[in-house]
This record gives structure tokens, C-alpha cells and sequence, in this order.
């Protein structure tokens, strides 16, 4: 790296403040500085008379059409959420010509659907056109690990000699037939077939059950891709029930995943305890259920009955997790004292990344030991739960 290059990095990290040091910029270069000008040193701008983003300006069109021409995906996504955070600039996911223009992320779409119930009727497509595009990415990303993952813990615990081409268990079939290899044709033959046997009755339930207080949103939308996938497999029958201080089961819209991210309220308050009774009046296979909990531990209701509660759930013969976080940093805010007691109940409390979450799955539909299962993806457990 050249010295005029390196002194124009530094006046872009810097700001016009350093620019008698590191020399003016010019052309493109100039037009990337205003853009993190107007962003990063509003204060400044504002107490010199100058204009800055507002809902209403036809700036907020440049803005955002600038940003996507000279920054990459990763960073576009990462400025609208700053300037989400920075300028306030909520109102401007109400007006359909911005939203067409936003490269959606977990982070805005969270924040567009916090807003959920103030979207005037004339975004609301828009609005849903954002989150779908969001919703497909998600889904292309993450839907065949999980298939995968869960499928084939489910299908190990049923074999057959008969299996149809989709379940063929080629590892088992070579080993069964090793005794017919035939070393002038250097291939096998096989007259024995082993395969992962299906029923039409699911083998595993499974419940997530999620906190829509607004520190989960990002949970949210996860989850709501997750349980939508899950859905797809017809080896477990899932449910999908939200909750703040009201409970709203939203499984039959788990086709679409769009449905359910409009269906949630983020933002209210937090009754663990009313949800956990809910999910509990519907479990009817104990043994074979897996009991996501996803929540912060954060109880506004009576928390003595939510661990006397969680326990009755255990004690039914119910796999109950409970899930700190379910987003992309994996480093959640939560109540320890809570966790350290769901711990003393045999419940592990963690967060999870989406792509841990289907070997989380496998896991739990196995039931190993999900503390080491944590050790060996290198999840820390909640403080308290070490000692599980």
C-alpha cells in the first residue's frame, strides 16, 4: 500500500477533522466520505445548520441508493443499521419507496416488524415483499442442514430390510454385502438392502416456544424459519407458540413463515409462566417431545410457579432446553438466577447461532448429553449451569 493510499484510508476512518493532516479527497472518494459524514457525525452536522436523513427528504433515497452502489452486501447492512440505531430512522420503514430500496437483513427486519402495527395499509405489501426476501435467503441457507440433521436422527431409531430409494442407508447396505465383492468386477453385489424405515405417525413432537418481548426479535425470526422447515419433515409434528404477557399459538400458519413473523407483537412483556402452562396442556407424548424454550429468563409474571412448572414439564419425561438466544452473536443478555435454578432441574441454558441449531436439534431428539454437546461446539453454558 502506497502513502496516498494509505493517508486516504485514514481520512475515511477519520473524518474532515484529519483532513489537514491526510490531504482532501476527490471524486468517489469524496462522495463515500459524505456518506459516512451523515451518518457518523450528526451531532456535527446538525449544529452547523446542516440538513440531515429525515423521512421525509429525498435524501433518504440517495442515501440508501448510495450506500448499496459503493459498499459491499455485509456493509450496506451493517450502515442501514446504524442509521437505524444512530438517526432514528424507524419512520422511514413506512414509506414503501424506501422499503423497496433496503437490502433487508435480521436487524431490519426486526425492526420493521416491531413496527408491525403502525405500517400504514399502502407498505404493508411492501413491507411483506422485504421480509420475504429475507424469509427465502434464510430458508436457502439453512433448510437442507436442518432436514438433514433431524431426519436422519429421527430415521436411525426405525430400520428396514425394504426401504425406498430416499432411505437407502448405503453405509449399512455396503457392510451387509461386503461378503459378495467380486475383485474382476471390483464392484459389490447386493442382494441385502438396509434403509431408515418411516411412519406415517410422527416419531418426535416438537414444541418451540418463543419470548416476542423486543430483546428476542432476532430470535424471533430464526425461530419462525426453523419451525416452518420443521414442519416440512413428516417424521415430527412441531408447534410454534409466541408469547409476552398473551399467548398466540401460531402453528397452523407454519406453510408460510412470512404469516408468521406478521403475526408476532414484539415488544410487550414477559409471562413465561402463562406460556409454559399453554404448551404444557398440549403435550400429549411426553417421552418422544422436545421442549425448546427460547427467552432471556427476564419473568414479569410469578416466577416461582415457572420453575415449579419447567419441573413438572422435566418430571413428565419432557427433553426441555432452554434457549438464551437464538441469533447470529450468540452472546445473550439474561437473568443468571434463573438459568442457575432451570439448571438445578437438569435444564441447560445457552444460546445458540442458526447454524448450530440443527445439531442442537439431533441432538435433543437423541437425547444426549447436551452440556457436552455445548463443550464440543464450544457454547458456553449460562453462569450457574456449569454443572450440568
Amino acid at each position: 500500500m502506497d502513502e496516498q493510499e494509505r493517508l486516504k484510508r485514514w481520512r475515511l476512518i477519520l473524518g474532515r477533522e484529519a483532513q489537514e493532516d491526510t490531504g482532501k479527497l476527490c471524486d468517489e472518494n469524496a462522495e463515500i466520505d459524505e456518506i459516512l459524514e451523515v451518518l457518523y457525525n450528526e451531532e456535527e452536522k446538525r449544529k452547523k445548520g446542516r440538513g440531515t436523513l429525515d423521512r421525509s427528504s429525498p435524501r433518504v433515497h440517495r442515501w440508501l441508493g448510495d450506500i448499496r452502489k459503493y459498499f459491499p452486501a455485509s456493509v450496506v447492512r451493517i450502515l442501514q443499521k446504524d442509521a437505524l440505531d444512530r438517526l432514528g430512522l424507524q419512520q422511514m420503514l413506512l414509506e414503501p419507496e424506501l422499503l423497496e430500496m433496503i437490502e433487508p437483513d435480521v436487524h431490519l427486519v426486526a425492526s420493521l416488524l416491531s413496527l408491525n402495527g403502525v405500517i400504514p395499509s399502502k407498505t404493508k405489501e411492501t413491507a411483506r415483499i422485504v421480509v420475504r426476501k429475507l424469509v427465502d435467503e434464510l430458508m436457502k441457507k439453512l433448510k437442507t442442514k436442518t432436514i438433514q440433521a433431524v431426519r436422519g436422527s429421527i430415521n436411525r431409531s426405525s430400520r428396514t430390510n425394504h426401504p425406498r430409494a430416499n432411505d437407502l442407508d448405503f453405509n449399512r447396505t455396503i457392510r451387509l454385502n461386503l461378503k459378495n465383492w467380486q475383485p474382476k468386477k471390483k464392484s459389490i453385489i447386493i442382494d441385502r438392502l438396509a434403509g431408515y424405515g418411516r411412519k406415517q405417525q410422527a416419531l418426535r413432537d416438537i414444541v418451540l416456544c418463543i419470548d416476542q418481548s423486543g430483546s428476542m426479535a432476532e430470535s424471533v425470526i430464526y425461530s419462525s424459519i426453523f419451525a416452518a422447515v420443521l414442519a416440512t419433515i413428516r417424521s415430527v409434528s412441531v408447534r410454534m407458540v409466541l408469547f409476552d404477557t398473551e399467548v398466540a399459538d401460531l402453528t397452523d400458519r407454519l406453510s408460510d413463515p412470512v404469516d408468521v413473523l406478521f403475526g408476532t407483537q414484539l415488544g410487550g412483556g414477559t409471562d413465561i409462566n402463562q406460556a409454559l402452562a399453554y404448551c404444557q396442556q398440549r403435550i400429549i407424548r411426553p417421552a418422544n417431545t422436545v421442549f425448546v424454550l427460547i427467552t432471556d429468563l427476564e419473568e414479569g409474571g410469578n416466577t416461582e410457579e415457572m420453575i415449579a412448572r419447567a419441573h413438572q414439564i422435566v418430571l413428565s419425561g419432557v427433553n426441555l432446553i432452554c434457549l438464551l438466544a437464538l441469533n447470529d452473536e450468540g452472546s445473550p443478555s439474561y437473568d443468571h438466577e434463573n438459568a442457575a435454578r432451570l439448571a438445578k432441574l437438569g435444564i441447560p441454558a445457552f444460546a445458540c447461532t442458526p447454524d448450530k441449531f440443527p445439531d442442537l436439534m439431533a441432538a435433543a431428539i437423541n437425547r444426549q448429553d447436551l452440556a457436552l454437546w455445548a463443550g464440543r461446539n464450544e457454547i458456553r453454558l449460562a453462569a450457574g449451569t456449569e454443572s450440568l
